[in-house]
């Protein structure tokens, strides 16, 4: 039983239980094993991946080889590279799982029963993806302008369940510092908060 994704499609997107039991039979999942990729650098993204249960990220290669985090994906978050899934474009980048990780494949046929049986999807899924950009839009800024602090404290606001969940040196990468940086920034914050009256 998919039961964020139904809560999700019930809350979110406004579908009712009729509603539901027409989507059921056409709602695919699948179980993507600790360290398996569901997409590859080169390959077209055929789904939006929407985390039932688990980890996922979303990375790229800079020139050398590096790995750069762009995203992660835990619980209610969906995963995707959107250019190649709208324009059927190779992907420059991997989706990959940093545990078991139980996905929905959200496709555009899936997209289209939804919208037909559900005349408000639509306008509610141009929100959600009006708030993806707005959220993208906001980690350029930090990238670009504010401090590794600054961005490690929105990273804690924006992933609050994923700091136990993957190891440090891949929060670094997704905050463009290096493992060193992050783990002196995590103990100024901890003499800090252990400052009474502070």
């Amino acid at each position: 039983m998919l039961q964020n994704f139904k809560t999700y499609l019930f809350d979110k997107m406004g579908v009712d239980t009729a509603t539901y039991k027409q989507l059921e039979p056409h709602i695919k999942s699948k179980v993507v094993f600790k360290g398996e990729q569901i997409l590859k650098s080169g390959d077209v993204c055929l789904h939006t991946f929407y985390v039932e249960k688990g980890v996922l990220r979303l990375y790229g290669l800079d020139e050398n080889g590096k790995e750069n985090i762009l995203q992660f994906g835990t619980e209610n978050w969906f995963v995707t590279d959107r250019d190649s899934v709208y324009f059927k474009e190779p992907s420059n980048y991997f989706i990959d799982a940093l545990e078991d990780t139980t996905v929905v494949l959200l496709d555009e046929d899936f997209l289209e029963l939804v919208a037909k049986l559900n005349p408000s999807f639509r306008k509610k899924n141009e929100k959600l993806l009006h708030n993806h950009i707005r959220h993208l839009n906001r980690r350029i800024h930090l990238l670009l302008g504010a401090s590794a602090k600054s961005r490690y404290l929105e990273f804690v606001k924006l992933y609050p369940d994923v700091l136990l969940r993957v190891p440090q040196w891949m929060i670094a990468s997704y905050l463009g510092i290096t493992p060193e940086s992050l783990s002196r920034i995590r103990k100024d914050l901890a003499k800090q908060n252990s400052i009474p009256n502070q």
